[in-house]
């Protein structure tokens, strides 16, 4: 595939900064998967903004588990998906791409904001799932997490024994994914600023970056800076504050990290486009 100069060139640059990197980590939105056909939300074909009622449902959910977890588990299981069967759904090869990457030693680990399972299915092995995972459950007081065919929910519910409960320690059992007004798991929520902390590239695909706290991790990843010795024109040597982290955004628009300057570029167009072809750049880069 060939891509316009003007991509190409942010292409090149992208594979070089990663080779060079030491600690390199990708964010993920829902960008990378809908080209493998999950809707988005928010997007102009999303599913909120076709039906703005299933919206206010969903910020309803989170209180509902609160205050009644058995309604909470009976609605889940007389409702289908709002994103469709998951099951049914492959990895594309933005997924591929990083699934790569991390094999060739260059890529630490992927934070994603999707619930789809995709970037394991791929092949990724360091993931972490800052909005949890619809195939799996977790407990709400200890963040142990089990597939969802460790419990026979049906059975649960027709036995009246709704909501499961926690094999380690008793608690209460939901869905992992993270609903509006629930807090991101602790567990995830520290390694994922550990991760920004420490990257000296962050690699940004598909994410519109308006969802917060996971929009802060880039900002989080801007504010570390290092010390660089350079030589001015009368010969003298002065040591200045830098970002420590080139931050690389891989997305069909701009984004409030584009025009903020959070981020160092943007390479613009499709991620299952765009991240394999940095991918075969990388691989020319390190052959030479």
């Amino acid at each position: 595939m060939s891509f316009p100069p003007d991509t190409t060139r942010p292409i090149e640059r992208a594979a070089r900064d990663l080779v060079n990197s030491s600690y390199a980590i990708a964010l993920t939105g829902a960008g990378i998967s809908t080209e493998s056909g999950i809707p988005d939300f928010r997007g102009p074909s999303g599913i909120w903004t076709k039906d703005p009622e299933a919206e206010r449902r969903a910020f309803e959910t989170y209180r509902k588990f609160l205050s009644d977890p058995r309604a909470y588990w009976e609605e889940r299981l007389r409702s289908p998906s709002l994103l469709g069967d998951l099951s049914q759904v492959e990895p594309n090869p933005g997924h591929y791409a990083l699934a790569e990457l991390e094999r060739m030693g260059i890529l630490k680990c992927i934070i994603t904001q999707n619930v789809d399972d995709l970037h394991r299915r791929a092949g990724s092995k360091r993931v972490l799932e800052y909005h949890g995972n619809a195939f799996r459950l977790r407990c709400v007081s200890c963040n142990a997490r089990y597939e969802r065919e460790e419990y026979d929910l049906q059975r649960l519910k027709d036995e009246g024994k709704l909501p499961p409960l926690c094999k380690r320690c008793g608690g209460v059992v939901k869905s992992d994914v993270v609903h509006f007004e629930e807090p991101i798991p602790t567990d995830v929520a520290r390694q994922s600023l550990k991760e920004a902390w420490r990257c000296d590239v962050m690699l940004i695909c598909g994410t519109s970056a308006v969802v917060y706290p996971f929009a802060n991790l880039p900002r989080i990843a801007r504010q570390r800076r290092v010390e660089k010795e350079s030589r001015t024109e009368s010969g003298l040597y002065v040591v200045e504050q830098v970002p420590a982290t080139t931050i690389i955004e891989v997305n069909a628009e701009p984004t409030p990290l584009t025009r903020e300057k959070v981020s160092d570029y943007l390479i613009q167009g499709k991620t299952g486009e765009i991240l394999p072809a940095i991918v075969e750049e990388v691989k020319r880069l390190t052959r030479s």
